[in-house]
């Protein structure tokens, strides 16, 4: 076990068991549990795990419950179908709540309505993560923008309608002790469905420290951009094109996409690809290098929790220029540029500005670069324990994003 100074702050070592309906450690999601949970282990408190399974082991546990594993083999949710594989989870965590001694319970969506009652049972606060936006937001915004480009949500994906799914949701979302979300953008959208300020917590995600980052700028060198995320109407790719076809960084400089395509979208950018300046290149196996060889990150969200590439791009010196929908841990013209969602024009105002103005890039870089102790996992540890020991506290002890000046 690491360091325990988050647990001496305050003299309060808490008791946490930590409920995750997925494979811990597994990319995506299971990534960001398992930080959370690396992070709360090393800052000396109390872990009792309760996971479907665990692809990476945290050192230092309390206790660990697995619920879709069998003499140590992991049973894919797919086998026994990912609702019941879910609904199995919430009662082995339910059970689990009932006989592990602990003070707050932190739940994950679509598994989470028995761990809950079982806490308020027993007067345990529980804490439901909220890792994107609220469920009806995202279907309305990616439905519509979909729509504008004469596509249908893509099927069997989170942000495709599900009616059953937002209702288990909003079952949840009544019912815990208060909502974790990462980021102004998530907490605006549960604001204007009328929840109370002081149901939400903002805490925040993070990035591992690459330690010794030092980028040179060097005279004259066009600009290299990336969009890192998958190539889908969500993530706002055919923006970040628009704008940089329009952007005098196009002539001469260039724009490397990476990320799982999604087929009818692809036909949807069409030309845009073909332009000379942009590069098309698949799944990276090493997303921080490609961050770090770059000089901005494009990624013009039109829904996003937290994305962690913002995080990981400030850490690698890479410069984001983001919409207010990515929930970015940055402040405008500072660690970075933003653009309020899907304004197409404003994006290529900071590209053409960072193109033609070297001194503005390296100061935005050297800022990045600077705020990254800031925004690693065992700072986001320090966040929600603060979100933990504060229930009736709803002031955000973070620095969300602004576009104010956008």
């Amino acid at each position: 076990m690491g360091s325990t100074s988050t647990a001496a702050r305050g003299g309060e070592r808490i008791s946490i068991l930590y409920s995750f309906p997925h494979a811990l450690g597994a990319p995506g999601i299971g990534w960001t549990a398992w930080n959370q949970v690396n992070e709360l282990v090393r800052a000396g408190h109390d872990v009792h795990l309760v996971a479907a399974s665990v692809a990476r082991p945290v050192d230092g546990l309390t206790s660990v419950t697995t619920s879709l594993e069998v003499a140590g083999r992991r049973i894919p949710h797919r086998a026994l179908g990912r609702d019941r594989a879910l609904a199995w989870h919430d009662r082995v965590a339910a059970r689990a709540v009932a006989r592990i001694p602990h003070e707050v319970v932190h739940v994950w969506p679509l598994a989470a309505t028995r761990t809950i009652e079982a806490a308020r049972a027993r007067g345990i606060r529980s804490y439901r993560e909220v890792p994107n936006t609220h469920t009806a937001h995202a279907y309305e915004v990616v439905a519509a923008e979909s729509a504008r480009l004469g596509l249908a949500p893509r099927a069997g994906s989170s942000h495709a309608a599900d009616p059953v799914r937002l209702a288990t949701e909003e079952r949840e979302w009544a019912t815990a002790t208060a909502l974790l979300v990462p980021s102004d953008a998530v907490a605006t959208t549960f604001l204007d469905r009328g929840f109370e300020p002081s149901r939400l917590r903002r805490h925040r995600y993070g990035c591992t420290p690459l330690g010794g980052v030092r980028r040179d700028d060097v005279a004259g060198a066009p600009l290299t951009a990336v969009f890192l995320g998958r190539v889908e109407p969500r993530k706002g790719l055919h923006l970040a094109l628009d704008a940089w076809l329009a952007s005098t960084a196009s002539e001469h400089g260039r724009l490397l996409v990476f990320g799982v395509v999604d087929e009818p979208y692809l036909a949807v950018l069409g030309d845009r690809l073909s332009h000379p300046s942009v590069q098309l290149r698949g799944v990276t196996s090493s997303p921080i290098d490609e961050l770090a060889g770059a000089d901005v990150l494009l990624l013009p969200s039109i829904e996003e929790g937290s994305a962690l590439v913002t995080y990981e791009a400030q850490a690698a010196g890479c410069v984001p220029l983001v919409s207010t929908a990515a929930g970015a841990m940055l402040e405008h013209d500072v660690h970075g540029l933003v653009h309020e969602t899907g304004d197409v024009a404003a994006l290529t105002a900071h590209l053409d500005l960072l193109d033609g103005d070297p001194p503005t890039l390296a100061r935005l870089r050297r800022a990045a670069l600077d705020h990254a102790p800031e925004l690693t996992w065992a700072a986001a540890a320090e966040s929600l324990i603060d979100a933990y020991r504060s229930p009736s506290d709803a002031r955000s002890t973070n620095r969300g994003v602004s576009a104010d000046a956008a």
